[in-house]
């Protein structure tokens, strides 16, 4: 009996230490002296800057296809938003309410970005609202979806492939985030997975990203769009905040315009 009860003792011990052993390596944080000494390759280029979306129409903030099949969930607030503007009215606009533009629509609003480009994550702070994105460059693979906080602008991750920055983007909150607002409202699910393709061209003075959006819950198949963004050399960002008191005051996002 007491060799058995030995057994299985160091047994149970030797489980604990190989289950130990086979833990994921600890992740450092981005900007750690030890993660940003790692060796890496030197990257195709430095996003490094500020940008801001070039406008190439009325339409061109958008990233909404000209044609698409919206699932049912999803086409009751697109209908809703055709009403809505037939009015003279907006439907739902969170963004004009505070809500954090997110992922994608932060991309194009009509106040430019700050990119900052280190080894090991692009640190991206939009003057609009002073929204915080990082990618994540660093290799480190997306986050286990059971523990991950879900935000607006999403968890970035990037990697190299040639002279392209690929990324992806995914795990939003799902409510008060939208692909599109005013005339066409169309929600983002907390199933939208964004992948961008960045590429540096015109001597440094453009960056040109492909974007392609999936999110199932919403919309039938993929949505693609390429959007162009200018270097801009005499501009720096500055703080934006969005008040609902002084919105209040504002024809386009007074809660009276509003059809929720």
């Amino acid at each position: 009996m007491c060799r058995l009860l030995l057994a299985a003792v160091f047994g149970l011990t030797a489980g604990l230490a190989g289950a130990q052993s086979a833990d994921p390596p600890r992740q450092l944080g981005a900007l750690s002296p030890e993660n940003l000494a790692k060796p890496r390759p030197k990257p195709p280029f430095d996003l490094t800057g500020t940008w801001q979306h070039e406008l190439r129409g009325p339409q061109s903030w958008k990233f909404v296809p000209p044609e698409f099949e919206l699932t049912p969930e999803a086409q009751v607030h697109y209908d809703a938003g055709r009403r809505a503007a037939a009015e003279n009215k907006v439907y739902r606009d969170d963004i004009g309410q505070c809500w954090p533009a997110g992922m994608p629509l932060i991309m194009t609003r009509v106040h430019p970005f700050l990119l900052m480009q280190y080894p090991t994550a692009i640190i991206m702070v939009q003057n609009f609202m002073n929204s915080l994105r990082i990618i994540y460059t660093d290799g480190r693979q997306h986050s286990d979806p059971d523990v991950v906080v879900p935000s607006w602008n999403g968890e970035s991750i990037g990697r190299w492939e040639g002279d392209t920055l690929v990324v992806s983007t995914k795990y939003f909150p799902g409510h008060h985030h939208w692909l599109d607002q005013g005339g066409a409202s169309i929600p983002a699910s907390d199933q939208l997975h964004i992948v961008e393709r960045i590429r540096m061209i015109e001597d440094g003075e453009t960056l040109e990203i492909e974007y392609t959006m999936t999110d199932p819950k919403t919309f039938k198949g993929e949505w693609k769009t390429t959007k162009r963004f200018n270097r801009l050399h005499d501009v720096d960002i500055y703080e934006v905040e969005c008040t609902p008191d002084l919105n209040e005051n504002l024809p386009a996002t007074s809660s009276q315009s509003l059809i929720r």
